[in-house]
């Protein structure tokens, strides 16, 4: 936001220089991102008046103008279209010098004698308008220096304000805090309402009064929209960076400036019986302001009379309504409406307009009928006019709440380390508007209708840091009782989840929560994502209801830009329908880890094959994660489907026959939708059962030799291994402390239906070495077992 030093100074002049009232507009929290004059640096130009302008004789672009400089009057070659007599301009006379230290000479152009310059704006330094000559008030004393007449030496302050400190976007806000940073007082605008002279009015009607719960409006009429604009006005608005349009908009669009309250003004004759602030209805369309015409979404508000839309509400006016040449009577409205309603509306239809980066951010909720009278009262002077009642239509149970907030005196010394006198923390608290009233252990403090950033008693603390000022705080060591936490064993530490991904060559990706609904679509079809109400982009319309679509998203990324190998994990939340758990109401939210894996299965080298990743590189890497918390023998892995995965290359991770998990291939045709080509290998997992531990436990160590013997059976195809080992660890007894598979065969002398697998297993005893008739019995065991459960043949019987 930019303003003007001296507007600024109107209101409250403090005894800073330009440049420590910037510091102190910076230290109260109000960045002040430059500084820089209103004019460029000239010197000796003063107001003329152009008494007559020929054409000159040997040239058809160039005038030879005739100009009263007030001591004096001079001939001027003047090159601009609008020289013409009778208006008054600058002149920059001879020995001038204009900025960047461009001298003015006598001179002859086309052999006509020229002594001086008649300037425009752009040759000033006052904008970048060099259409033509600038034209000054037809008022404007002939030969009065111009930087005083304009009151040019001034500054342009621009301040960076926060989304939250909406209250600082009008000169008001801005004066109400160097007031109180300096202990001055205020001349606040004169906002005393205006009689009525006239008795015309419109209905107001609000049919959705949580968007715009106050609507303020009066009826003025028999204005003269041909009067200019005051030169205060119109400059006020240059140094603001606003043009002058005509004086009803310059006025809507000063005290928007002053006051912070945007206003719009309607052509009274182009409207039809009242006004009704209503939601837009199907197939309604308007031509705003700026010349495009756009199809209304049924959920924008706008403002309406009862043959259809006037204006998008809070955002930007319609064409055919709006204030002209020919206006005669006007309708100036005066609303609040609501920012939750009304944030990223205008966004939607691709505009940013002054009225809504203020309303976005929260409007005074309170000053509408103070901005209309002031408006009226301006209007009324420079174009003159009748005005009728002020219409006010409210709803105060949509206007948003202010709950007091009680601020503890013992918090001040505890969160700001220091004392602060009683007197000091009600004198800054008045200052910023809040009501004080005092408790026994602090204050109660009600909250104004400008603040929509103060809701607790943190909001007030910050409040005191900022107006006694930050580079005031003492400096003080922390100092508290540390409390090391217990580290509970059965616990797992996501800490060193993530380090042993990263041992083994994963790299942690942090992504949006956000994904696109398309992409989510082929990671999870059968959920319905939770839509975001307004979104960053289309890209990120929906909340995630999975961490692979991100995962797999960095990784396509990758691939295009030729990464030949990637790893990667991401911990984090998954968003689904419900409330169960520990979800908000509609909402749960998962903690889950993440993985994947695309390209070689090791680093380019010398000293191994060039081979791409496949299932059973994630499965190994999972499978060590997953005994990480000395509970490998509680998950298990089964065949399974997944509509992103591929048919035979997708197992379930169950723990204790609950499934807290997916791994697997991606299938070709999310592959080819993404244009990734080689295989990606994924995995999900449930955090909360991936971080249960086991606690540990010290097992002797035997003194006893151990007994191997390996089996080798064959079984039907469709048999699962991890099915077979689990039945061998029943059958074999307590002896056996290790089973390993080490062999799968399928082929050339077995059955095409059946396949060989080959077990090791491993027997010990902690009290004796075990004899070969215990083994034994224990081996037949395992294949009676075998033989009689699935069919299992001995394969050197079989063969």
């Amino acid at each position: 936001m930019k303003i003007s030093e001296q507007w600024l100074r109107e209101w409250v002049d403090p005894a800073l220089s330009t440049d420590e009232l910037a510091h102190q507009i910076t230290m109260a929290g109000l960045e002040v991102d430059a500084v820089e004059p209103v004019a460029g640096h000239f010197s000796d130009v003063v107001v003329a008046e152009i008494l007559q302008a020929v054409q000159h004789p040997d040239a058809d672009k160039l005038r030879v103008c005739t100009v009263d400089a007030g001591s004096e009057t001079v001939q001027i070659v003047c090159g601009a279209p609008n020289a013409r007599a009778g208006i008054k301009v600058p002149l920059a006379r001879v020995g001038a010098v204009l900025p960047g230290d461009f001298k003015i000479k006598k001179a002859k152009l086309r052999g006509v004698e020229s002594r001086g310059m008649l300037c425009a704006e752009a040759e000033l330094g006052l904008s970048d308008a060099n259409e033509g000559l600038m034209e000054l008030p037809v008022d404007a004393p002939v030969g009065a220096d111009l930087r005083g007449y304009l009151q040019l030496d001034d500054h342009l302050i621009e301040i960076g304000l926060t989304p939250n400190r909406a209250d600082c976007l009008g000169i008001a806000g801005i004066a109400r805090e160097v007031g109180l940073l300096n202990q001055l007082p205020v001349a606040a605008a004169s906002c005393e309402p205006v009689a009525a002279t006239i008795t015309d009015a419109l209905t107001v009607t609000l049919e959705a009064p949580e968007r715009c719960p106050r609507y303020v409006g009066r009826v003025i009429r028999n204005v003269d929209v041909s009067r200019p604009s005051p030169l205060w006005l119109q400059e006020k608005l240059r140094r603001c960076g606003l043009r002058s349009i005509d004086a009803v908009v310059d006025v809507t669009n000063y005290v928007l400036l002053e006051l912070g309250q945007p206003m719009h003004a309607f052509d009274l004759d182009a409207l039809h019986e009242g006004i009704v602030v209503r939601t837009a209805r199907a197939g309604e369309s308007l031509q705003l302001l700026d010349g495009q015409t756009v199809d209304l979404r049924p959920d924008t508000l706008v403002i309406a009379d009862h043959r259809g839309p006037l204006a998008m509400a809070g955002i930007m006016g319609g064409e055919p309504s709006s204030v002209g040449e020919a206006t005669r009577h006007l309708f100036l409205e005066s609303a609040f409406f609501a920012p939750g309603h009304l944030a990223g509306e205008a966004r939607r239809y691709g505009l940013h307009t002054d009225s809504s980066h203020r309303f976005e951010r929260g409007v005074d909720f309170a000053l509408q009928r103070r901005a209309l009278e002031r408006a009226t009262q301006l209007i009324l002077d420079v174009v003159g006019g009748e005005a009728g009642p002020v219409v006010e239509t409210v709803v105060e149970a949509h206007l948003p709440e202010r709950p007091d907030v009680v601020l503890r005196r013992a918090r001040i010394r505890r969160l700001l380390g220091f004392e602060l006198v009683d007197a000091e923390v009600e004198r800054i608290l008045t200052g910023l508007g809040l009501g004080v009233s005092a408790l026994e252990d602090g204050w109660r403090c009600s909250i104004p209708s400008w603040r929509f950033d103060i809701s607790i008693e943190a909001d007030l603390l910050e409040e005191l840091a900022r107006v006694y000022g930050y580079n005031r705080l003492p400096v003080s060591h922390v100092q508290a009782d540390l409390v090391i936490p217990a580290q509970p064993e059965a616990k797992l530490s996501l800490r060193s989840v993530r380090r042993h991904l990263a041992a083994r060559g994963y790299r942690e990706a942090i992504t949006y929560s956000f994904v696109d609904r398309k992409l989510q679509q082929l990671f999870d079809p059968d959920v319905m994502p939770i839509a975001l109400e307004n979104p960053i982009s289309a890209e990120m319309g929906v909340m995630r209801s999975s961490l692979l679509p991100g995962l797999v998203g960095a990784v396509q990324r990758s691939v295009h830009r030729q990464q030949p190998r990637v790893r990667l994990f991401e911990t984090g939340l998954r968003f689904l329908p419900g409330s169960e758990g520990n979800g908000l109401q509609g909402l749960r939210q998962t903690p889950s880890l993440g993985m994947v894996i695309s390209g070689r299965r090791f680093d380019e080298s010398w000293s191994v094959a060039s081979v791409a990743a496949d299932f059973y590189d994630m499965k190994g890497d999972v499978e060590s994660v997953l005994g990480l918390g000395r509970c490998a023998g509680q998950f298990s892995f089964a065949a399974a489907t997944h509509p992103a995965l591929h048919p035979g290359q997708t197992a379930a991770i169950s723990r204790n026959g609950k499934q807290v998990g997916v791994v697997g291939a991606l299938h070709p045709d999310v592959l080819g939708a993404l244009d990734i080509s080689g295989p990606v290998l994924v995995c999900e997992l449930d955090l909360d059962a991936l971080l249960s531990a086991q606690l540990p436990a010290f097992s002797e160590l035997s003194r006893f030799p151990e007994v191997r013997r390996d089996i080798a059976v064959i079984v039907d195809k469709e048999v699962p291994a991890a099915e077979l080992m689990q039945h061998v660890r029943a059958a074999a007894g307590a002896y056996l402390r290790q089973l390993r598979l080490f062999d799968v065969y399928e082929g050339k002398g077995i059955d095409p239906k059946r396949k060989s697998l080959a077990f090791g297993l491993t027997f010990r005893d902690q009290s004796r070495t075990l004899s070969d008739d215990v083994v034994n019995q224990s081996m037949n065991q395992v294949i009676d077992s075998l033989e009689k459960n699935y069919n299992a043949e001995l394969r050197n019987q079989a063969l």
